[in-house]
């Protein structure tokens, strides 16, 4: 597949809902966008009326050609971004979106380097960039093997809530660190857990890992120490907002 152009866009909102308590779902129409694929990432820019500019970066959640692309964000504590994304941003309000943006952590259902199993975990709002892998792979023509793993503080935090449950071709499993959900008391992930939810090593899958920075490097840590080469774990790591 030909890489896609990366350059500044002008993008407008067009849709916008609540997804968790504190997180919104943004959809933007960007005339000039060239498509994406699974798992990129643009950089979000506002201009103050006084000039004063600033900018985060944020996960693609959907995937494909067409103008349209969509965020969800997560209201950072003292943010400097976020909390304007998810509290003040109105419906036709327009925002500047570099990208399309990342070779690294992507998933194309077309492309031969990618036709093996494929393993998702994400950790809370790093979930968001897998989705668009899951859903690109529930529409393609040869589909593969994939497991999400899914860690989250509790069901009110979860993202894509009809997304996962409409999943056919993806196994998804999630562990909530703060709550029972009646078959699993509430705690952190184990790497017992971990080594039961995801597919083995000997198969060979592909890791796309995302989350918090201490829960990336246990996860992708895990991954080795079952046996998973360290060039098949694809990492990334979210921060401030």
């Amino acid at each position: 597949m030909t890489a896609r152009r990366v350059a500044w866009h002008r993008a407008r909102l067009v849709e916008a809902s609540a997804e968790t308590a504190t997180a919104r779902r943004l959809t933007f129409e960007v005339p000039t966008w060239p498509g994406n694929d699974a798992g990129a990432h643009v950089d979000l820019r506002l201009t103050a009326p006084d000039g004063y500019q600033a900018s985060r970066s944020y996960s693609i959640a959907s995937s494909g050609s067409g103008t349209r692309l969509t965020l969800v964000v997560a209201e950072v504590a003292d943010g400097e971004v976020s909390p304007y994304l998810v509290r003040d941003l109105a419906v036709g309000d327009e925002v500047e979106l570099q990208g399309p943006l990342g070779r690294y952590f992507i998933w194309r259902p077309d492309d031969p380097a990618h036709a093996g199993p494929v393993q998702l975990i994400g950790g809370g709002s790093g979930v968001v960039p897998l989705i668009p892998m899951a859903a690109a792979n529930e529409g393609a023509e040869r589909p593969v093997e994939f497991r999400l793993l899914y860690s989250l503080r509790t069901g009110a935090d979860a993202f894509f809530g009809a997304e996962l449950a409409g999943f056919e071709r993806t196994r998804v499993d999630v562990v909530r660190t703060r709550e029972s959900d009646g078959a699993r008391p509430a705690g952190r992930l184990t790497q017992d857990e971990f080594a039961e939810a995801t597919i083995p090593a000997a198969q060979s899958p592909a890791l796309f890992v995302c989350g918090p920075t201490p829960f990336v490097e246990t996860v992708a840590a895990w991954a080795v120490s079952l046996g998973h080469a360290a060039s098949a774990i694809r990492t990334e790591r979210f921060g401030g907002g």
